[in-house]
């Protein structure tokens, strides 16, 4: 079985196609490279610790991976701050010394400059460009918010985009694949002088990592999530509506009526509901759940409507598990046809509602025409697969 592991941020690789393998990020060649690469940096012949780590990567994850690596830099590289320095720095200025084998090498930075701090973050800076260096940073910030925020808010005024984004992204308060920051999660206000200052940046990749950090925000201090979006919408971009829905998605999802309401959305419209009407309850392997809806205006026209779907608990959990609520504008022109997706699971999996706008009465799967009268129906797919070795 392939061992899946997922990198810290999929913005960093994109948003489509599939997940690399823990292999295809950081495989025997990638580590193979950079011993070459950090030895001639450091005027010497080979790299041992990373040649003997590059033979004995098989049955590693992705996050057991990087911790190998770094421990294997740290043991080639020297102890001292200033010759470990001159090694990287000397290791950025050659060809080759890109992607994911930078990773590693910025969790040994990591390590050794934390002691040394302002020059371990400039290091970072520098080495952020290569990949990313939103993990490594985040030590810093553990053991000295202040002192750690003081450099970091310079880099929102930084002219490479890749910094900016680390500025925003390694001060998340519950980054993905990264240990989170418990000073932020209990209390995101020192670092929201950072979102200020970039959430009207001019690079969609700095912005969408805005709007995430106001999602993690959300997650524990939905108030104070709603109150910083306001400020934004009341000197706003023309960017700055789509910031603040990313951004909120977690309390949209949930339907909480302070965040629909900044958005303009109401949650008091009158409607009626007719369905859920299942196709047919019976779903094999690689098979699709297909219910129909109907949404019945009985008031003012409704700006959006959306839906929210239950599965049964894992196991341990007591209570189901919420799907997301997608909204989508009632006047506008809905899909021409359902998606269908699959997906690696070993439980049917829930994907986002996919209206269709079909009127009252029309035969499952018939082609969606125009909309006539108050109503907003939908056809939701659900796939059930299985998991891929």
């Amino acid at each position: 079985m392939r061992s899946r592991n997922r990198p810290p941020d999929r913005d960093v690789i994109g948003e489509t196609g599939p997940m690399p393998t823990a292999d295809e990020l950081l495989s025997a060649d990638t580590v193979t490279t950079l011993a070459r690469l950090l030895a001639g940096a450091g005027g010497r012949r080979s790299s041992p610790a990373l040649r003997a780590r590059a033979d004995a990567l098989a049955g590693l994850t992705f996050s057991g991976r990087v911790a190998a690596v770094r421990d294997a830099v740290l043991d080639d590289l020297p102890d001292a701050w200033p010759a470990f320095e001159a090694v990287v720095r000397t290791a950025l200025d050659r060809p080759g010394f890109e992607g994911w084998m930078t990773f590693p090498v910025g969790e040994a930075v990591a390590v050794r400059g934390l002691e040394v701090f302002e020059p371990g973050l400039d290091l970072l800076h520098d080495l952020t460009s290569r990949l990313t260096a939103e993990s490594a940073v985040r030590p810093f910030l553990r053991a000295d918010p202040d002192r750690a925020l003081a450099v970091v808010q310079k880099w929102t005024d930084d002219p490479d985009p890749h910094v900016r984004r680390l500025a925003c992204e390694g001060t998340r308060p519950r980054l993905p694949w990264a240990p989170q920051l418990p000073a932020f999660v209990a209390d995101p206000r020192p670092a929201l002088p950072v979102l200020d200052a970039l959430y009207r940046d001019g690079s969609e990749y700095v912005r969408r990592s805005v709007s995430n950090h106001l999602n993690d925000i959300s997650r524990d201090h939905p108030a104070l999530a709603v109150e910083t979006a306001a400020r934004w919408l009341a000197e706003p971009e023309a960017t700055t509506e789509r910031v603040v829905r990313h951004g909120l998605r977690t309390l949209i999802k949930a339907g909480r009526p302070e965040a629909l309401t900044l958005l303009g959305h109401s949650p008091d419209v009158p409607v009626t509901v007719s369905g859920p009407v299942v196709a047919d309850p019976r779903v094999a392997v690689g098979e699709y759940l297909v219910f129909d809806w109907t949404v019945t205006n009985t008031g003012p026209p409704p700006r959006a409507v959306g839906h929210r779907l239950r599965r049964p608990p894992h196991e341990g959990q007591r209570h189901p598990h919420p799907q997301g609520v997608q909204t989508r504008d009632a006047r506008a022109r809905p899909p021409r046809n359902p998606r269908r997706h699959q997906a690696p699971l070993l439980q049917a999996h829930q994907h986002p509602p996919l209206p269709l706008g079909r009127a009252p009465g029309a035969a499952p799967g018939q082609r969606p025409g125009p909309r006539r009268g108050p109503f907003f129906a939908g056809r939701r797919m659900i796939t059930a697969a299985c998991c891929r070795s």
